[in-house]
């Protein structure tokens, strides 16, 4: 029998290319990624209402070192699409290799993203990946060079399709068909095309210390604000965030909280200077409840050790002017 990996993020257009493999009465091994930036739930969910099995890979590690000077650039945020497609077909294709597949599909349509998902990219992205000619789109096969799969006759051509564009009126057409209610929004699952997330990471890439997976989780959390190359500061926004800075504390940090009034805790990863911490503890007042007008104790803690500083509120004008 024919075997076939299919790259399923959850979303409808991968959802449904496996579905067309299916109906041609071939083997489908669905392959999905997580890293920092996404997750592999949808994907898990699809693969469950399709009922095929599922090989999550983390690509953290390469995903990062790509990341940092992506070779075709970014989109309009950090999304660096086109490397991205091309380092998730190569390491599908290993798993096709190991598993003795015959083949790639994606979900991929035919100009539904411009810059990524022209002709020119799409051929691109598949020359780089190291599978030229094993990589079906069959959404969009119609209208692009007959694979080998194809030529082989492993799947029959006129049963795909010629989805081209932006449009989704045919997709939703064909989830209609096959009754599928539960999918991910087109890129919903990507922290890279988030614009705040990405200016966040675009400061902390700006900055030369190494990065680690914590740096990037912490900057899912509240509001952050860069007093120095070497010093920035988070402010949770609500009870949420306070818990999961409580979660991610690391030794070394500072952790301040206004004492006696409802409000953030302010996170200073791997510490600041007094004056840095006079300076986060005056925030940390300006969001809270605390009185603005009078000094106000502040609890820092710092490697299990507690103090406490008084401080009075800083000018409304200050976050927003160290705002990242």
């Amino acid at each position: 029998m024919t075997k076939a990996m299919g790259l399923i993020s959850g979303g409808l257009d991968s959802i449904l290319a496996a579905r067309i493999m299916l109906e041609q009465g071939i083997e489908v091994i669905g392959v999905a990624f997580t890293t920092p930036f996404f997750g592999s739930q949808g994907a898990v969910q699809a693969a469950q209402a399709l009922g095929i099995p599922l090989q999550i890979l983390d690509i953290t590690e390469t995903h990062l070192t790509m990341l940092r000077s992506p070779k075709h650039g970014y989109g309009g945020n950090m999304n660096p699409c086109i490397d991205c497609h091309c380092l998730m077909l190569r390491e599908a294709g290993r798993v096709m290799d190991a598993e003795g597949g015959d083949f790639l599909f994606t979900g991929e349509v035919l100009g539904q993203r411009p810059m990524s998902q022209n002709k020119d990219a799409l051929r691109m992205v598949e020359r780089e990946s190291g599978y030229e000619g094993r990589v079906l789109r069959p959404l969009s096969a119609k209208l692009l060079p007959e694979t080998i799969p194809e030529q082989e006759g492993r799947v029959d051509r006129e049963r795909l399709l010629a989805i081209a564009g932006r449009s989704r009126k045919q997709q939703m057409g064909l989830a209609k068909r096959y009754h599928i209610t539960r999918y991910l929004t087109p890129a919903g699952g990507c922290l890279l095309t988030d614009p705040i997330f990405s200016r966040r990471l675009r400061d902390l890439f700006g900055h030369p210390d190494p990065v680690e997976i914590r740096d990037i989780e912490l900057l899912k959390i509240g509001r952050h604000l860069r007093f120095t190359p070497a010093v920035k500061v988070i402010v949770g926004r609500n009870a949420q965030d306070n818990e999961r800075l409580l979660g991610l504390v690391a030794p070394g940090d500072d952790l301040l909280r206004v004492e006696g009034h409802p409000g953030p805790l302010c996170l200073i990863p791997y510490g600041g200077s007094r004056d840095d911490i006079q300076r986060a503890a005056s925030i940390c007042i300006r969001y809270s409840d605390a009185p603005k007008d009078e000094a106000i104790p502040v609890l820092w803690s710092r490697a299990g050790e507690e103090k406490r500083i008084s401080v009075r509120s800083c000018p409304q004008s200050l976050p927003t002017a160290l705002m990242i």
